[in-house]
């Protein structure tokens, strides 16, 4: 499992782009997250699913709210991270007012998840392979905070929280 510390694993993620430009298509882009990450601070909190109760009503929006505090702490990006694909991660950023603030990412196939040791097997709830609920400060691709969350809680990945580690490491 990842911890503090380590660099995050290569890969790509997927997002769906509304307006075409700065060198990306209509529709679901792929994004190595070695480059996506390089000279960044970028926070990232993975949850089970777009669309899932706790997900909508607290986690996203928590990191939606507070998007201008975590660029004055020094934070260059915020991604939201689901093992989802990337036309319903897409969805749920216009439906969630998220453009400008978090970038919605998709790990359609679990495999950031299963790279960084982050996964939760909802198979019972019809669910398969899922991501656990976490957040983490990435700078320059290396983890510099990380919070996981217990079972079905929701009590450390929230926004305050991280954005309060980011203010702490300046």
């Amino acid at each position: 499992m990842i911890k503090q510390g380590d660099k995050l694993p290569g890969g790509t993620l997927f997002e769906y782009i509304e307006v075409e430009g700065n060198g990306c298509s209509l529709g679901p882009n792929a994004f190595d997250i070695a480059q996506a990450t390089a000279g960044k601070t970028v926070a990232i909190f993975g949850l089970p699913g777009a669309f899932t109760p706790t997900c909508s009503a607290s986690h996203a929006p928590g990191y939606i709210a507070q998007a201008e505090a975590f660029k004055a702490a020094g934070v260059d990006e915020i991604w939201c991270v689901s093992v989802n694909d990337a036309f319903v991660m897409g969805a749920w950023a216009r439906s969630l007012n998220a453009d400008g603030k978090v970038r919605f990412m998709a790990d359609g196939s679990a495999d950031f998840a299963k790279a960084t040791g982050l996964t939760l097997d909802l198979s019972a709830k019809g669910l398969g392979l899922r991501s656990i609920r976490y957040s983490l400060l990435a700078k320059d691709g290396v983890v510099t905070a990380l919070n996981l969350e217990e079972g079905g809680a929701f009590k450390v990945s929230d926004a305050e929280t991280l954005l309060a580690q980011a203010k702490a490491q300046g």
